[in-house]
């Protein structure tokens, strides 16, 4: 059977060579990412991906009636109910085309997958910081300390902090495990980072550190959920993080909907209401997630809008889970990032006020360290007894990696002005986040270019979410697909194009509205091209399904 499927694949993938081959109708003469796009949308392509689903589901089929332990009946349910939009199955699909790329360059009318479905930076070509990165290869490799020529090839800040992180780690051993909550000295560092951010004291034992936000995230969860009775109030459209996590854990996602009207706008009317409306239902509501700057939506919120928010949670009695990993990416004048813990203690609330948990990352803002699985939390407003359940879970992961323990200091601690690494450091980190403002200048102004396409303005963040006003005919191509419109959308333009979006209904949002997130990160030169792929892509997709 199985091999009978792979034949049936490569006869499939051969048909499709050939008709891209033949379809190459008209050139783009804008960079090397302009390559013939067929007029039509269709494609073998289509047929191809729908193939290689059909196939994954008969071997899912095969193995479940194995007689192996393990099946998709007697696993968790909860693991079957989880998704995560953002590597889902657009994304298994646009590996396999990548590597049939590998050995068929002239079969398709691209020549490389973008990958413009997560916000993994460096992935598409941004380069590190150098002087994190020295800081870091250092600190791996001490015996270059020892080296005369190491001043030469160094910096002499980055030597000295090297210096100083090493004698703050037991054995100056960066390959051993450390404190759960992370390495003292490095806590130090990040509450003085917070400190000098907001102008608030910070607690070095109120951060936890972590391999990136994420598993900080599930800790949260799983302290504060214990059945479905248990509710999160969640922004929709979301980072599907929350809902992944939220259904692993047992509980129920209580959504409130931002207001595309008036740029993703946070209303605490609507909080209420579905606050009250999950009350009703039973459900003990713990916590309000907010992301600031928005993902997937990218607005940055208003220091008023914040100061709500607080208050809300304070009145509800809601913990406040501040998502807070893109505070460093904000485009626009008439916008700043505040923290919310700054908002916080700005309205006079303490600790023992309002329980806060802020969120903090190394993969976002200039630095996109995604792969090094650095953050943190800091955690204030939670009894002390509470605390130490907390440091509890913690502990039973033992620490996060040491690595990204040290970027994590290095993101709240960068050089400083008269430091041997200050002017080269400000050129890095200006250059990277103005040409992001830049892309997501340009990408905004493309899409609503297109028919049926509008997108509110990017203040902030990696990402666009345009939305799509598609015709009836694509929506009822859609449901004999069996697959939601927006989605039907995204798979059409990857097997035109080989671009990667995720659409807008993993991320959820209102009934009757399709969307898709679109990230700013291909670099400068690739922009052009990316937009006339899709624009032409959008036309022959639009022409095809006309009512």
């Amino acid at each position: 059977m199985r091999r009978f499927l792979v034949n049936q694949a490569k006869a499939l993938v051969d048909q499709t060579r050939r008709h891209h081959h033949k379809s190459r109708l008209f050139l783009s003469p804008l960079s090397s990412l302009s390559h013939p796009v067929p007029v039509s949308a269709r494609s073998p392509l289509v047929s191809l991906s729908r193939f290689l689903s059909s196939t994954s589901e008969m071997a899912a089929s095969d193995h479940s009636t194995s007689s192996l332990p393990v099946t998709l009946e007697n696993i968790n349910p909860k693991v079957l109910k989880c998704e995560y939009a953002v590597r889902g199955e657009i994304v298994n699909i646009a590996q396999k085309l990548q590597e049939d790329l590998k050995s068929n360059k002239d079969a398709y009318p691209f020549d490389e997958i973008i990958y413009c479905n997560i916000g993994n930076p460096q992935s598409l070509g941004q380069l590190p910081i150098k002087f994190f990165r020295e800081v870091l290869a250092l600190c791996d490799h001490t015996s270059l300390l020892d080296e005369s020529e190491t001043h030469g090839l160094f910096s002499t800040d980055a030597i000295d902090r090297a210096w100083k992180i090493l004698d703050q780690i037991p054995g100056r051993a960066t390959g051993a495990y450390s404190h759960s909550q992370g390495i003292k000295g490095l806590r130090d560092t990040i509450a003085a980072g917070i400190e000098a951010r907001d102008g608030f004291p910070a607690d070095p034992n109120d951060i936890f550190l972590t391999d990136g936000a994420s598993p900080a995230v599930h800790m949260m969860m799983q302290l504060l959920l214990s059945s479905e009775k248990d509710g999160i109030l969640c922004p929709i459209p979301q980072y599907p993080l929350y809902s992944a996590s939220i259904g692993l854990h047992g509980g129920s996602l209580v959504p409130y909907y931002l207001d595309e009207a008036t740029g993703w706008g946070l209303e605490i009317s609507d909080l209420k209401k579905q606050l009250e409306e999950a009350r009703s239902k039973g459900i003990t509501v713990r916590a309000l997630v907010v992301i600031n700057p928005g993902n997937p939506t990218g607005q940055v919120l208003g220091e008023e809008n914040q100061r709500d928010i607080v208050n809300f949670c304070k009145q509800e009695g809601l913990v406040l889970l501040a998502d807070e990993v893109y505070q460093e990416n904000v485009y626009v004048p008439d916008k700043k990032f505040h923290s919310f813990k700054k908002v916080a203690r700005s309205l006079g609330y303490g600790e023992k006020d309002v329980a806060l948990v802020s969120f903090q990352s190394v993969s976002k803002g200039y630095y996109g360290e995604c792969g090094k699985r650095g953050g943190y939390m800091e955690v204030t407003g939670f009894t002390s007894d509470v605390r130490e359940q907390i440091y509890k879970m913690a502990s039973v992961s033992l620490c996060a990696n040491i690595s990204g323990q040290i970027l994590a200091s290095l993101v709240m601690s960068p050089p400083k002005p008269g430091d041997d690494s200050y002017d080269s450091y400000m050129a890095e980190r200006d250059g990277i986040l103005s040409s992001m403002a830049k892309r997501a200048k340009t990408l905004e102004e493309a899409l609503n270019n297109l028919e049926g396409i509008t997108c509110n303005r990017a203040e902030g963040a990696m990402y666009l979410f345009p939305r799509i006003n598609l015709p009836r005919k694509a929506i009822e191509a859609a449901e004999t697909a069996k697959t939601a419109p927006d989605a039907f959308y995204c798979k059409r333009l990857l097997n035109a194009t080989g671009i990667v979006v995720v659409p807008g209904s993993g991320f959820g949002q209102v009934a009757g509205t399709w969307h898709f997130r679109c990230t700013i990160l291909p670099q400068e030169d690739k922009i052009p091209a990316i937009v006339n792929r899709l624009t032409e892509f959008h036309k022959s997709f639009m022409d095809e399904f006309r009512d």
